[in-house]
């Protein structure tokens, strides 16, 4: 069968299972979500996904639309257009001047402010009631909580369900009273959170963020993000570190790495700060009459093969053990 569709008055082909977002996205056309996320089941709730469909009554969601050979697909009209205008005015007049163009917030944090630049929603359209209420009286020191911001997209309960197994978050109320919470409403080091940062990495708006990260916000400087790998064990995961000048300002994983797929532990995701400690050690120390010195890299390496020889020659081969390992590595 030819696998073929037209999509704004150009033939394309696509793959069995696609759905129309996904065939969309592959050539190059621009199709605005707010519940999206390419590690989650396909949602459809925000509706600014929409498309027309020659036959059908009304736009569809094409997150949740599968394709199909012959279809007629119009990803870009006024009427589209105007539907998410509409739409993003919503949900900006229920959280206004709540969109953030922060990128030390998470990879994510700035869909949102981005969407209301380009629909010029400034909360005032449908100005009323506000949903959302932050949490401040939460004492962990590494995500923010800011649920002033939120949307209800559920993103962050469905990546710490789905991709995490996690469980920890969940969704209260409904309405203008809906709310993320943890199990009995309490705090995240009480709840099954294992503090992965994958709700912020996913959060559309800004409404979770690195706290250590957010600390950086008056960093003089431009933000520069740098790929490398987390030396925390062997797994090897990706992840971009944000810098200003010298100073490192943040760490957010790679959503293409090929070990984590944009996951992270805590200490990859939060532990960074040790790189730029005062008390880091920035050479080598050996003790020298019970007192550690600085010394050279081949003096300290020079003193601890004489420490295993010295070893070996008094208790025999038996007595040197090492121990490798990919989680191991240091």
């Amino acid at each position: 069968m030819n696998m073929e569709l037209s999509l704004d008055g150009q033939t394309v082909p696509f793959e069995d299972g696609e759905t129309l977002y996904e065939v969309a996205r592959r050539h190059g056309e621009e199709v605005p979500t707010l519940c999206f996320d390419d590690r989650l089941e396909a949602f459809g709730g925000c509706r600014l996904c929409v498309v027309e469909v020659e036959g059908m009554g009304k736009p569809v969601a094409s997150c949740t639309t599968t394709a199909q050979p012959g279809m007629v697909v119009r990803t870009m009209t006024d009427s589209l257009e105007s539907h998410r205008k509409t739409l993003v005015d919503m949900v900006v007049s229920e959280n206004p001047a709540k969109a953030h163009i922060d990128p030390l917030r998470g990879k994510a944090s700035q869909e949102l402010a981005l969407l209301a630049t380009r629909y010029g929603s400034d909360g005032t359209r449908f100005e009323g009631k506000q949903s959302g209420a932050s949490r401040p009286d939460d004492p962990n020191p590494m995500i923010l909580r800011d649920y002033d911001h939120c949307i209800s997209c559920y993103r962050c309960v469905r990546v710490c369900e789905e991709v995490e197994g996690d469980f920890a978050i969940s969704i209260a109320s409904r309405g203008f009273q809906t709310q993320i919470t943890t199990e009995f409403d309490g705090l995240l080091e009480d709840s099954d959170c294992t503090f992965c940062g994958q709700c912020i990495q996913t959060c559309p708006t800004g409404a979770l963020a690195d706290q250590r990260a957010l600390a950086h916000q008056e960093t003089p400087g431009e933000i520069k993000a740098t790929r490398s790998i987390c030396p925390y064990c062997g797994v090897g995961c990706s992840l971009d570190i944000l810098t200003k000048g010298e100073t490192i300002v943040g760490v957010q994983p790679a959503m293409d790495g090929p070990a984590n797929e944009g996951a992270l532990c805590v200490k990859g995701q939060f532990a960074w700060e040790w790189v730029q400690h005062p008390d880091r050690l920035k050479q080598p120390l050996v003790r020298k009459n019970g007192v550690l010195e600085p010394a050279s890299w081949d003096e300290a390496l020079d003193r601890a093969a004489d420490g295993f020889r010295k070893v070996k020659g008094k208790h025999g081969r038996h007595a040197v053990y090492a121990v490798a390992s990919g989680r191991a590595p240091h």
